[in-house]
C-alpha cells in the first residue's frame, strides 16, 4: 500500500480521511481517556477510516523504573510499531493525545520520516511545566513557562519527587533542543484561547495552534424540578475538593451538595453534613444527576484545560458555578451561563450557592442559555466540523512543505532511530 495519497486525492475535502489515532491510556480512566474515546467514535460514525495506536500505562508495572524512564525519553518500539502502521495503512493525518510514558515523542519523528502530518492535542500542560498543572502549593504557578524547567526540579513539583520531575523536565528540555516541538508536529489543538495563550508564552509556535474545544452527544433535557447541587470528577487536591469541605465545615447549606467520583481526597468528604458522596458513577447516571440538580459546581484550584463534566453540565441544561481561574473565566460566562467565584475562597463559593437557592427562576435562565452554548459549539457534529478544518489544514502545510522540500533542522542534536 503506498504511503502517499495522489495530489489529486490529497486536497479534496469531501473524501472520508483515513486517520491513526495514538493515546497512552492513564492508570485511572478519566475524561482525557474519555475524550480520546468520543473524537474516534465520532470520526468512525461519520464514514471516517481509524485505525488505533494504544499504549496501556498499567504495563509500567513490568518495567523497571529506568527502563520506564528511557523509555518516557524515546520508544525505539513506538518509533518501529508507528513506523509499519503508517507503511500499511497509508493515513492521511497521525492524531496524537497523550504520549507519556510508553509512547514518547518519538511517535511524531515516525510520522516526520514519512511525511505524514501530524495533529497533536494538548489535554494538559506538560510540554511547558513536567508537573502538567501549573500549579504550586495550591496557587497557579507559571515559574517554568518559556523557561528550562529547573525550578520544576528544584521544587519537586511532579510527585513530590526530584527525580521523577527532573525525568520529564528532561523530556521537554532535550525534545525543544532537538526541534521535535517545533518541526515534528504540524498543528496543535489547545482546548480554549486562555490554554493556546500559555502555550505561546512557554514557546510553541502560535502559527500551530488551533482552537477545538471537548464536546459531548446529549438530546436536550426534560424539564424537570432541580434540588441541590453537584460535584463531578476526580477527588483529588487540585480539584478544588478542600474548598468544598471548607464551604459544609460552616454547616449544611438547605440543599445537598452530591459528590460523583472518587480519588485519593475522598477521606476529606467522610461525615460532612449536607454532603452526599455517590462514588464513581457510569455516565448516564452522571447524566441523570445533572438534569435534576440546581448547578455544577467547580471548585478547581489549577488550570483546568477544558472539564469534560463543563460540556455534558452544559448539555443537560446545568449552569455551572466554578471559579474564576484560567479557562473557566473564559467557558462560564458569569451570570449568564452560570456564577464565578474567587478561587479556593470558600466565603465567597458558599455565597454563590446561597445566591443559586435564592434565585432559582433566573439559575433556571442560565441553564437554558447553557444549553443553547452547547448547541452552538460543544455538540458533536460542530466538533467534528472543526476537527476535520484541523486535520486539512495540517495536511495542506505538510503538502506545502513536500513540495518546496525538507526544511532544514534547527536542532542541534537528533534522537536515536
Amino acid at each position: 500500500m503506498p504511503t502517499s495519497l495522489p495530489p489529486a486525492q490529497a486536497t479534496d475535502p469531501q473524501r472520508k480521511l483515513r486517520v491513526i489515532v495514538a493515546h497512552d491510556r492513564y492508570l485511572h480512566s478519566g475524561g482525557e481517556d474519555a475524550v480520546v474515546d468520543a473524537e474516534i467514535a465520532l470520526l468512525k460514525s461519520h464514514g471516517h477510516a481509524v485505525v488505533e495506536y494504544r499504549r496501556d500505562n498499567h504495563d509500567l508495572k513490568r518495567l523497571p523504573l529506568t527502563q520506564a524512564a528511557a523509555q518516557a525519553f524515546w520508544s525505539g518500539r513506538t518509533r518501529q510499531e508507528v513506523g509499519a502502521l503508517i507503511d500499511s495503512f497509508a493515513p492521511d493525518v497521525l492524531h496524537v493525545h497523550n504520549t507519556l510514558p510508553l509512547i514518547s515523542p518519538s511517535i511524531y519523528w515516525a510520522a516526520h520520516q514519512r511525511r505524514v502530518p501530524v495533529v497533536q492535542t494538548l489535554h494538559n500542560f506538560r510540554l511547558i511545566c513536567p508537573q502538567g498543572l501549573m500549579l504550586r502549593n495550591d496557587k497557579p504557578c507559571e515559574d517554568c513557562v518559556g523557561k528550562v524547567p529547573w525550578r520544576a526540579v528544584a521544587h519537586a513539583c511532579y510527585r513530590d519527587s526530584r527525580v521523577q520531575t527532573g525525568v520529564l523536565a528532561g523530556i521537554v528540555a532535550t525534545h525543544k533542543l532537538a526541534g521535535t516541538w517545533r518541526n515534528k508536529v504540524t498543528r496543535y489543538i489547545a482546548l480554549n484561547e486562555f490554554c493556546r495563550g500559555r502555550f505561546i508564552a512557554g514557546g510553541l509556535p502560535a502559527d500551530k495552534i488551533a482552537v477545538k474545544p471537548n464536546f459531548v452527544d446529549l438530546p436536550a433535557p426534560a424539564t424537570q424540578p432541580r434540588h441541590g447541587f453537584l460535584y463531578v470528577g476526580r477527588l483529588s487536591r487540585e480539584k478544588g475538593i478542600q474548598v468544598l469541605v471548607d464551604v459544609l465545615q460552616h454547616g449544611p447549606l438547605p440543599e445537598p451538595i452530591t459528590v460523583a467520583g472518587s480519588g485519593p481526597e475522598a477521606w476529606r468528604l467522610e461525615n460532612l453534613a449536607g454532603l452526599t458522596a455517590v462514588g464513581a458513577l457510569a455516565a448516564d447516571d452522571v447524566y441523570a444527576h445533572m438534569r435534576g440538580a440546581r448547578a455544577l459546581v467547580l471548585p478547581s484550584i489549577w488550570y483546568e484545560n477544558f472539564p469534560r463534566t463543563l460540556v455534558e453540565a452544559f448539555a443537560c441544561g446545568l449552569p455551572v458555578i466554578a471559579s474564576r481561574l484560567g479557562a473557566m473565566a473564559e467557558l462560564v460566562s458569569d451570570g449568564k451561563t452560570g456564577l464565578l467565584f474567587e478561587p479556593a475562597d470558600a466565603q465567597d463559593l458558599a455565597a454563590k450557592l446561597t445566591w443559586a437557592l435564592d434565585h432559582p427562576g433566573e439559575m433556571a435562565t442560565m441553564g437554558m442559555a447553557a444549553r443553547a452554548h452547547y448547541e452552538r459549539g460543544l455538540s458533536g457534529s460542530s466538533n467534528l466540523r472543526q476537527l476535520l478544518a484541523i486535520y486539512q489544514d495540517a495536511r495542506a502545510e505538510s503538502k506545502r512543505n513536500a513540495e518546496i522540500g525538507e526544511l532544514p533542522e534547527t536542532s542541534q542534536i537528533a534522537p536515536p532511530r
